[in-house]
This record gives C-alpha cells, structure tokens and sequence, in this order.
C-alpha cells in the first residue's frame, strides 16, 4: 500500500541557510525507511512530497523537528492509481490467454449403440 505525504518545514533566514535545510531535510527524508521519492514542493520550496511503502510519518516529522526546524503535516493520502493498476493486473491473471472463438475447446461425438440399429446388430 503506497502512501503519498506532504510536510510543511520551516526553511527561514537566507537563500544559503535556506538551502542548507532543504538538503538537511531530504537527506533525513531519504535516510527514512520505505521513502521510494521526494518532492519539493509550495511556493517556497517548504514542502516536501514523500511517497513509497508504509511510511512512518509520524516520525519523519519528529526527526524532521529535531534537526530542522518546526514541520507539520498536511497530507497523507494513498495513491488510487497504482490500487486500481494492481486490480487490472490481477483480474487479467484470473482470464483464461487462449480465447476458443467457435465455442469450447472439446468436439461432441455422438454414441450410437449398435444393439438397437437393425442393420448392424450380430446377436439375435
């Protein structure tokens, strides 16, 4: 189950210092387990956009506090997209690769018992 989640940090004082922080916080982000990307997002590049597996948001924004600055969280949502993919998938494993246009794969025969045709029956 993917999760997406946006946290707002604190990235104050210059342009330098600035980017300081931001490279602080996706290092912490990336070190985090489960993160598959990062985004930085908002108006002034304060928001970062994790996705991936399980994510303890929770604590990414604990650590995020201690070493960074005041962060918060906006969002957390999880990605429809890939559950609906993950279901086509598993419903095209569940059909059958082999399509018989002109009905089923096997031939009916009749069954004549030669007993009761009067032209072929030996015993009498």
């Amino acid at each position: 189950m993917k999760k997406t989640a946006v946290i707002q940090v604190s990235m104050d004082g210059q342009r330098n210092e600035g980017e300081k922080a931001r490279r602080k916080a996706m290092k912490i982000a990336v070190g985090l387990s489960g993160v598959e990307s990062l985004a930085l997002k908002g108006q002034n590049r304060d928001e970062i956009e994790v996705k991936g597996d399980s994510i303890d948001t929770v604590k990414l924004v604990t650590l995020l506090r201690k070493k960074v600055g005041h962060a918060s969280i906006v969002s957390v949502a999880e990605d429809k997209k890939e559950e609906k993919e993950e279901e086509k998938k598993d419903e095209k494993k569940d059909e059958p690769k082999i399509q018989w246009p002109h009905g089923p794969p096997y031939v009916f025969y009749e069954i004549r018992d030669p007993c009761y045709d009067t032209n072929v029956c030996s015993i009498m």
